[in-house]
């Protein structure tokens, strides 16, 4: 992850739950989305800083705590709003996916990735805070048709010369076969998976996470592997190693028409 050093930086930008550890520490700009700013601060073990627009970062904080129990994620130590959302977390050890170390060995990483995911939907969800991620994630589709945000890349191969109107059809008329039964991360990407020497660390930004349909994770999986390694060609190996048994293609080609829409 890309870290820039901030020259003399401004304490008061900081929300003050966080000044005793910030002080007298490096502080660098981690960002990698515009979405969001990310600190890391260079003290004791290191510990990332996260800001963004008040509100957006409530479900994250709580998804965080509660794969942290699971020995899942990075520890929260406080969720502050102001101005702003803040969220304060432990730096875990190691480098996301995206580290050229794991890019360099796509079938071992793709293999690791399929397990790690396989591992994760046959994790208990009791206790879950977000309980039907999957009404959540299907409330924003109509809304966005209707204000036309439409990206046919997202889409499986056989709907992508399809019109906005076609595809939407396709997404209202399935949607009611998702299920609500697996805890998913909910943008399981190569930088959200934490990796120490090719061994699992922790999972980052579960603010999409909870109880949902694992097609949704697993649409995600097989994207992810085919943008960061410009390449389709282990998309067959990833469904091996997490099971076909458990993958239903057209449920997959559900999950892209829904994310053609944003």
């Amino acid at each position: 992850m890309k870290r820039t050093l901030i020259e003399n930086p401004d304490l008061s930008y900081f929300p003050k739950e966080t000044v005793e550890i910030i002080k007298d520490a490096k502080i660098y700009d981690s960002s990698c989305s515009p979405e969001a700013k990310v600190f890391f601060i260079d003290k004791d073990d290191g510990y990332y800083l996260k800001a963004s627009p008040i509100g957006t970062l409530k479900k994250e904080a709580e998804m965080t705590r509660y794969f942290h129990k699971k020995g899942l994620a990075a520890k929260v130590l406080c969720y502050v709003q102001n101005e702003k959302d803040w969220l304060l977390t432990r730096k875990v050890e190691g480098e996301d996916c995206t580290f050229a170390k794991y890019l360099e060995d796509p079938e071992r990483l793709t293999d690791i990735l399929a397990e790690r995911l396989r591992c994760l939907h046959e994790t208990s969800g009791d206790g879950c805070p977000i309980k039907d991620r999957t009404a959540e994630y299907l409330q924003t589709l109509k809304a966005n048709y209707e204000a036309g945000m439409f990206d046919p890349s997202y889409c499986c191969e056989e709907y992508r010369n399809m019109s906005a109107k076609e595809v939407f059809e396709i997404a209202e008329r399935e949607k009611g076969s998702l299920c609500r039964d697996t805890l998913i991360h909910g943008d399981y990407c190569l930088p959200n998976i934490v990796l120490n020497n090719w061994n699992f660390s922790a999972f980052i930004d579960l603010g999409n996470g909870g109880i949902a349909d694992r097609h949704i994770d697993l649409y995600w999986a097989i994207w992810t592997l085919e943008f960061n390694l410009k390449t389709d060609k282990y998309a067959s190996r990833f469904i091996d190693a997490y099971g076909r048994d458990k993958i239903d293609i057209e449920k997959l080609k559900l999950i892209s028409a829904i994310e053609a829409f944003g």
